[in-house]
């Protein structure tokens, strides 16, 4: 039992006029404060040095089944009686803190994609991470337990970016699993730290699985897939960051081959539970309970949706649907007491390894404040990733980089020169140091070089322009066009996209196309279009309009700083295309086709604009093996692959060399598939060593008639390259492994 303190205080008030022995004093003090000990020493859940299971399974069995039921939304309740606080579990960090006030915004996404620096990534999450717990400490100081304020993120998006069209392609990793695999990964390490007992952060990777649009149909859509493209393309780096130890996975809206997501036995249970071994907690799309009565239909009520979410596995429901409709779940006999238990489990396990129930000094972390969070050392590094993120597409006559000293006077126009959502994209956080593009080259420049800016044009009128006059007076123009989280994103925050979030088109806004026609018409000094956007953009279009071109993404806060960096020569572009870029969506299959043949560089057999991996560099590289690898004798070798890298250019630069496996002959088997890739810095005229290492592991591919995954026998052709389409070094392998699994 609790021993009240007004208890203690009484009994040493009845000892203070007597004549006992001081030491008598003492005798008593020491069995008060042993029964004080021995009170809060009951409550196991709040002692940091026991087991987790153990102190989860002390606080269950405190918890009365209402109480349990109250802590399974996402706004969980307080419980006063044991003095646990209210606590929102929703909380977004993407590219940065988002929606909760001030945090640093690294480049969205496809834009980390785009470095293919994944070591960088996780330099990322774990600033992120730092920023959380700071700006976690200075709310709960305040006593304040609102949302986007918490240490549970539901982030990152490992959905596969299969058709250019979905808006919320900017918030993936882009179209290859490998990539997306090896990126969100990198990212769940940042957020979660390597301390042994505590989670910095908690991950939460999502939507699981097979969602990826469209925006419009997300609450009622089926997505039709066979065994070999979920396990191949769209499970592949759910099942990386699960290895990797992620703490959350949420299940998504739609159904799959009919079951609905968050409560079908197939991904929640023979997957993602029995097969992968996941110990985390699984949580749902917000409402997305709601919609598996309401928009599949697929159970006949709320209470049976609420008793089979339960039976599936989910801990947390972002919505209110298992709060309100549990009891009465177990009061027709639905569900048991026993099945909660186990699912409530699984959200205090998150909460015991976050130190919800430790001494505030217990945390390794109880000293971040207000400096941790959008400081200078936070800044530098949003400014190199967006440096890294950019991927030059075009360099005529080597136009880039500039030499300040040549131009005096340069024009920068466009609706994305200044434009705030051009830099943040989505599920973004506010930065007081945002630098925009006109920003970041009027300050690149300095005051000694003419800068004007205008915004010469809209995105829907083609007939009435801006700055057209300036541009012609000045010594180069630069172009911001392109698209922005308005025009593409989630459903409901994209309010101008015409498709629910969506493009119906991969071509500019046809105001852009214009106004670069009539900037190229009327200029005749050189013209750098800078483009900004989420996903594949029709290129061709306008390339013959412009002597450089640069996909800036959405780059950040940074954003301007980093696209002055680059275009002065002060970082050399490395940033490569995490996606294809396809000459027309005509040459696609239909949106709602969720099969992967014809899509992405894995399975596209057509011209490209640009294809998976490209990007250019203001120098050149030379590929030369030191090494081939011997065939594999069993599937738990890993092959080797040594080259020496040099740069035999004239700058300093960073290359994104890119192995890629073309298989044998099979059913259905990839063109080729990328493996593994490296980042390497390579001084001009110097020469680095590179060494891939790849799991033989890596090959399995899944057989539909067996239903497992096999290695195939046959001939290997492995491809070092700059990209998807190009060979720099090869070499073949005949795999013929004895045993596979």
């Amino acid at each position: 039992m609790m021993v009240p303190a007004p208890m203690v205080y009484s009994l040493f008030a009845d000892f203070s006029g007597t004549g006992y022995l001081p030491c008598m004093k003492v005798l008593y003090a020491l069995i008060l404060m042993c029964l004080l000990h021995s009170a809060h020493g009951q409550e196991r859940f709040r002692e940091p040095g026991l087991e987790i299971d153990s102190r989860v399974q002390d606080l269950i069995g405190r918890l009365t089944l209402e109480e349990k039921i109250s802590l399974l939304g996402f706004q969980s309740r307080a419980v006063d009686r044991l003095q646990i606080p209210a606590y929102n579990w929703w909380n977004e960090a993407l590219h940065g803190v988002a929606r909760a006030g001030e945090a640093t915004v690294f480049p969205q996404a496809i834009g980390l994609a785009a470095t293919f620096d994944s070591p960088m990534v996780s330099r990322v999450g774990d600033v992120i991470s730092t920023e959380a717990r700071a700006k976690n400490n200075l709310f709960v100081s305040r006593n304040r337990r609102g949302q986007y304020m918490g240490l549970t993120f539901w982030s990152p998006n490992i959905n596969i970016l299969r058709d250019p069209r979905w808006g919320r392609g900017q918030e993936t990793y882009g179209e290859d699993p490998y990539l997306t695999g090896t990126m969100g990964s990198a990212f769940v390490l940042g957020l979660q730290g390597n301390d042994p007992l505590h989670l910095k952060t908690a991950a939460g990777a999502k939507h699981f699985a097979v969602h990826s649009g469209p925006e419009k149909g997300r609450h009622s859509f089926n997505a039709i897939v066979d065994e070999k493209d979920l396990r191949e393309t769209y499970l592949y780096a759910f099942h990386n960051v699960v290895d990797q130890g992620v703490e959350a996975i949420m299940c998504a809206y739609n159904r799959v081959n009919g079951e609905p997501c968050c409560t079908g036995p197939t991904l929640m249970q023979s997957i993602l539970r029995k097969e992968w071994g996941f110990k985390g907690h699984s949580v749902t799309d917000c409402w997305a309970l709601e919609d598996i009565w309401q928009q599949h239909q697929a159970l006949p009520s709320r209470v049976a949706v609420a008793a089979a979410a339960i039976k599936a596995g989910i801990g947390m429901d972002c919505g209110v649907l298992l709060q309100e409709d549990l009891l009465n779940a177990v009061q027709q006999g639905l569900i048991t007491e026993a099945e909660i238990n186990h699912s409530l489990a699984s959200i205090l396990r998150t909460q015991v390894k976050l130190g919800f129930f430790d001494p505030p000094a217990a945390s390794p972390w109880k000293s971040f404040g207000a400096d941790s969070v959008a400081n200078e050392y936070h800044r530098a590094l949003a400014r190199k990733m967006a440096a890294e993120s950019m991927v030059l597409l075009k360099n005529d006559n080597h136009l880039l980089p500039l030499r300040k000293s040549d131009y005096g006077s340069i024009m920068v126009v466009g609706p994305n020169a200044a434009s705030l959502d051009a830099l943040l994209g989505n599920y973004h956080g506010v930065s007081g140091k945002a630098v925009n593009f006109v920003e970041g080259i009027a300050s690149a420049v300095g005051p000694g070089t003419r800068v004007e800016y205008d915004q010469g044009c809209d995105y829907t009128d083609t007939r009435r322009f801006g700055g057209i006059w300036a541009a012609g007076n000045a010594e180069l123009t630069i172009a911001v066009l392109g698209f922005t989280p308005v025009y593409e994103g989630e459903e409901g925050d994209a309010f101008l996209s015409e498709t629910g979030g969506d493009r119906d088109r991969i071509a500019l806004p046809p105001a852009h196309v214009a106004y670069l026609k009539e900037l190229r018409a009327r200029t005749k000094t050189p013209i750098v279009l800078v483009l900004t956007g989420g996903s594949s953009i029709d290129v061709a279009a306008v390339s013959g309009y412009a002597d450089a071109i640069v996909m800036a993404w959405y780059p950040g806060e940074q954003g301007g700083n980093a696209l002055a960096d680059l275009l002065f020569g002060e970082s050399n572009p490395s940033g490569r295309l995490p996606i294809t870029f396809y000459p027309s969506l005509s040459n696609l299959p239909a949106y709602e086709d969720y099969r992967m043949e014809g899509r992405t560089y894995r399975y596209y057999r057509g011209d490209v604009q640009y294809p998976f991996g490209y990007g250019l560099s203001y120098t050149t590289f030379r590929y030369t093996w030191s090494a081939k690898p011997a065939a594999p004798r069993v599937l738990d070798d890993t092959l080797r692959f040594t080259f020496q890298l040099s740069n035999t250019g004239s700058m300093d630069g960073a290359d994104v060399s890119q192995l890629y496996v073309v298989y044998p002959q099979g059913e259905r088997m990839p063109l080729r598939e990328l493996k593994a890739y490296a980042r390497t810095d390579v001084r001009a005229g110097g020469t680095q060593s590179v060494t891939f290492r790849v799991p033989v592991r890596e090959l399995l591919k899944w057989d539909l008639v067996n239903r497992q995954w096999r290695i195939y026998p046959g001939t290997y052709r492995f491809v070092i390259g700059q990209h998807s389409r190009d060979e720099q070094l090869s070499a073949s392998l005949d795999i013929r492994l004895k045993q596979s699994k």
